[in-house]
Formats: C-alpha cells, structure tokens, sequence
C-alpha cells in the first residue's frame, strides 16, 4: 500500500511554493535571516532576474526519450548538477539541520558543502555515501584557516571551498529592521503572529541552547553564540591576498574550489595557482550590493579559463531549467543555498531531498523538451539569439 503524500509536499510543488511553505514555517526574523540580502537587494533580484533574459531553443526531433542527468566533476560522478551550497546556521531551521541537508544530499546522488558557521561540527558530518565538501575562509589569523583546512582534510571531505567575497560582512538591513539574534529574541510585535510557529518552536525548544557555531568552539571552552559570533567577525580580513590562497593551496592537496569569483581576470590568476574549480557567486547578494547577478558575469569567467577547470555558479537557480541555462553558457554545475534551507525549514531532510528532487524532475523534463539526453550536450547551441532589430 502506497503510503500517503505528506501535506507540505503536495503544496510544495516547486521551489517557490517551498519558500512559502518556510515563509509560513518559520518566525520572521528567522526566515529573512536566510531571505534576505545586503541593503537594497538589488543584487540579490537580479541573482533571479538574469535567468528571464536568457532563453533556450528546442530541437526536439533527436530522440531523445530518455536522459541522463549525470555529470563527473573532479573525478566523482554526481546524478545531477545540482549541489548543496554552504549556508550558515543550518541547525537554526530544523534540529540538527546541516546533518539533514547532508544526508538528504547523499540519497539524491550529488554533493553537499558544509558552511564554516554551521552550527554542527565538520566532524559531525556523517561521510556516508556522499560527497563532502568543506567551506573556509581567510581570516586574520592565519592558523585558524590552517586548522579548518586541516580538520577538513583528517575527517575526509572530498573538496575544499575557500571562499573569498566575505572579507566584510555585507550591511544586511533586513537582519536590522528585525533585530535578529542568535538564539532568536522575539519583540512585542513579533509575538502576535507566533501561534502559527508553534511547531517551529516546539522542534526547537531543546535546540536553542546547543545552538552554536560548532567549528568556533575551542576544546573546554564554553564561550555563548554571541560571543563566537563576534569573533567570527573579528576575523575577517580585507586585506587578504593572492599569497594567502597559495598558502591554503599548499596545505590541501584534494579539489580545492575558489568561490566567489565574478571578474574574469580573478578566474585566470586562480587557474594560474593551481585551483582547480571556481564557483561564480556574489554571496546570494549579501555581501555588495550592486554586484553583477552571477548568471551576468558566469561567460566571461567561462571564457577566462578556456575549458581548463570546471566553472560553477551559485546563485538565483530556482528552477530545473534554470540549470540548464547556466550549464548552457558554459556551467559545470549549480549550487543551491537559500532553496535547501527552505526544504530544510519545512520538513528537515525530506524536505531537502524534494527540493532537490524538483531540480531533478524540472531539468529532466527541461532537457527532453528542448530534445537534449544527455548533459554534456546541453551548450551554446541551445541558447536562442535574438534578432537585432534596427531602430526606425
């Protein structure tokens, strides 16, 4: 007997409605600590926007029944190019969160990148059958980048994401208007809508107090959040250099990946370090705003390393064929950050592997629509140009 299809997942039926189900799910402040982006979130639109501009053309007499939504990428093979970004503070959304994407990441057949600021350990982190990728930082003290990429490497992740766009923390205004804390402090005002996130604060009433940034804690140490967080801030570094990814090249002999990367030129310099893999993200809008979307700026970093390393983008995929607009200017891959904290938020790891199930389904029927089986055929061939029109 088939078992009954929960309620959320019937009314979550892409990843738009899953953001409304989160919406709903979640306290205010917490849910536009995840939505939100810097100032004005203009780059954070635009993340979304940029995809309407680009279209594809079907050729749809080549057969193609069935397709094949594999990819290999650095050496390991993924059932699709889909990729569980790293996002901060997991466990905030569901009990145990990061461990929940992960997991539902390993059953989807693809990867999953622990944050720096989860809440979890990066030894907490089953390995299982998936992949793990860790992410860090630069910080002013350089022995702590040393021991994050070491701890990484003695658990066994699978590729190291060093992340460059964070050198200061983005002025993001919706975590102001709100007043968001870690543990969440709700005001008057907040409290009249709070009957409705009653499940939320059940989940999490045992939650709030192991709530932490679980790579910060030093051993024996019993330092609150607030306290980890302001050290978080207080390490990072704006004067970081070109020197400091080498020295982090040196000490991680696995994939190591640069994200943030928008100018072409940074692209070269990282192919010219030995990185091999960058993933071009403005940081889901949250740090500058007034960046390029990162679908504006993923061809000309395609162009940059001319086939040499894999290109990835992060940012604004809220769509099967979304995927394969980004894959048809020239992406290896796609990560998701904000879409799997939704999934999370709703209904912890199912609700991350229906996310990443409708990526699956979205581009699988994507690709048989436009006649493609396999994803190395998806390219420049399918993008429609549109024609120029003289002006009268």
């Amino acid at each position: 007997m088939t078992a009954p299809v929960p309620s959320w997942q019937r009314r979550g039926y892409n990843i738009a409605a899953m953001r409304a189900l989160a919406r709903a799910a979640l306290p205010r402040p917490v849910f536009d600590f995840a939505d939100g982006g810097a100032e004005d979130e203009n780059t954070l639109r635009r993340n979304e926007a940029a995809f309407d501009d680009i279209e594809l053309l079907p050729h749809p007499l080549t057969g193609a029944a069935t397709r094949d939504l594999s990819i290999t990428l650095f050496g390991r093979r993924l059932s699709l190019p889909v990729i569980v970004g790293p996002t901060g503070l997991g466990g905030l959304f569901w009990p145990d969160g990061e461990r929940c994407a992960a997991r539902a990441a390993a059953a989807a057949g693809t990867a999953y990148c622990l944050s720096h600021g989860s809440v979890c350990r990066l030894e907490d982190v089953p390995r299982g059958n998936g992949l793990r990728w860790m992410q860090v930082f630069i910080f002013r003290d350089r022995a702590f980048t040393r021991e994050l990429t070491e701890r990484a490497a003695a658990a066994g992740y699978d590729a190291l994401v060093l992340t460059t766009d964070n050198q200061l923390l983005g002025n993001r205004e919706r975590d102001i208007r709100n007043g968001f804390a870690i543990p969440p402090r709700f005001r008057v005002g907040d409290l009249a809508g709070m009957a409705l996130k009653v499940p939320w604060l059940w989940r999490m009433r045992r939650e709030f107090p192991r709530i932490t940034f679980g790579n910060y804690v030093r051993a024996g140490e019993t330092a609150d959040i607030a306290t980890l967080a302001g050290r978080m801030a207080s390490l990072l570094d704006p004067a970081m250099t070109w020197k400091d990814v080498e020295a982090v090249r040196e000490i991680w002999k696995g994939p190591m990946i640069l994200k943030g990367v928008l100018h072409p030129e940074e692209a070269r310099a990282a192919l010219a370090r030995g990185i091999d893999g960058v993933i071009v993200s403005n940081h889901g809008g949250r740090q500058l705003d007034g960046a390029p979307g990162s679908l504006d700026a993923l061809p000309a970093v395609v162009a940059a390393v001319e086939g040499r390393i894999p290109v990835l983008l992060d940012g604004g995929v809220r769509r099967g064929v979304d995927v394969a607009k980004a894959l048809a200017l020239g992406a290896a891959a796609c990560l998701i950050g904000r879409p799997q904290l939704w999934g999370v938020a709703v209904a912890g790891e199912p609700g991350v592997r229906h996310v990443l199930e409708i990526y699956r389904r979205e581009l699988d029927r994507s690709m048989g629509l436009c006649g493609v089986s396999r994803i190395a055929e998806i390219g420049r061939d399918l993008l429609f140009k549109r024609p120029v029109r003289n002006a009268q």
